[in-house]
């Protein structure tokens, strides 16, 4: 069904009619985040961080990259609750905006709307799209419905040429903001819907401060929890992460 739905959305679109997007306008781009701290990269995979407080300066070497699973005992003990199915999303890179629910009225998944949001998902280079894991737009109408009234802004879903321990590979990430939303809230409440891998339910969190995004994505069966803040900025910013992560954490 998401395959026919597909293939009616292109047959739409050449005909100049998507019954589902509405393309929006962007709007000016997104100010640049205030930094926080002066940062320099190195080979090694540190930068320098700088603070001042009280007008004197301190600096530090940190790491680019921190990740670690997550201990048990942070995540969630009871089960979800169904979400509205409600999302509000507009794809930054592409100009495009959804806004309907992802189940029919019977309480199934609605084909024809996840096949909106897989297009939506696709990689914005090649062109080509993948099923995104349904699980991953019922957390992301979970989102919605704990913001409500905030449209979130898809940073960057499917990617292709990613490589294949990245989840965004495996059309089951997505990279997200909330205007208005700062993305430590958005950041701690996402890791509130995880309930681990013992409930097949796993999630890969991680919070990028410098492009000012989060990270979302459902992990492989037998994957644990993971959580990472990652300084380098999106695509691994002017100077890529030297030393990979041992888990497929992006």
């Amino acid at each position: 069904m998401r395959r026919l739905a597909l293939l009616f959305l292109a047959g739409a679109a050449i005909a100049g009619f998507a019954p589902w997007v509405a393309s929006a306008d962007p709007g000016p781009s997104r100010p640049a985040a205030k930094a926080a701290a002066r940062r320099s990269v190195n080979d090694k995979g540190t930068m320098r961080q700088c603070t001042e407080r009280g007008g004197k300066t301190a600096c530090r070497r940190v790491a680019v990259f921190q990740g670690h699973n997550a201990a048990q005992a942070t995540l969630r003990s009871d089960p979800l609750d169904r979400p509205s199915g409600d999302i509000w999303i507009f794809a930054e890179n592409l100009g495009e905006e959804f806004h309907g629910n992802i189940y029919k009225p019977d309480g199934s998944f609605d084909d024809a709307a996840l096949a909106k949001l897989d297009d939506m998902w696709r990689d914005t280079k090649t062109g080509d799209v993948r099923a995104v894991r349904a699980e991953l737009y019922e957390h992301l109408s979970r989102i919605c419905d704990r913001f409500p009234d905030h449209r979130v802004d898809l940073v960057s879903g499917f990617r292709f040429h990613e490589r294949d321990s990245s989840r965004h590979f495996h059309a089951s990430a997505m990279d997200i903001r909330i205007k208005g939303i700062s993305i430590r809230e958005l950041y701690n409440f996402s890791q509130t819907l995880d309930v681990g891998v013992d409930s097949e339910g796993a999630l890969g969190i991680g919070i990028y401060p410098t492009s000012q995004f989060i990270h979302v994505d459902f992990r492989a069966p037998g994957e644990p929890s993971y959580r990472w803040t990652d300084w380098s900025g999106h695509d691994g910013g002017k100077k890529p992460r030297t030393q990979p992560a041992r888990k497929p954490v992006s």
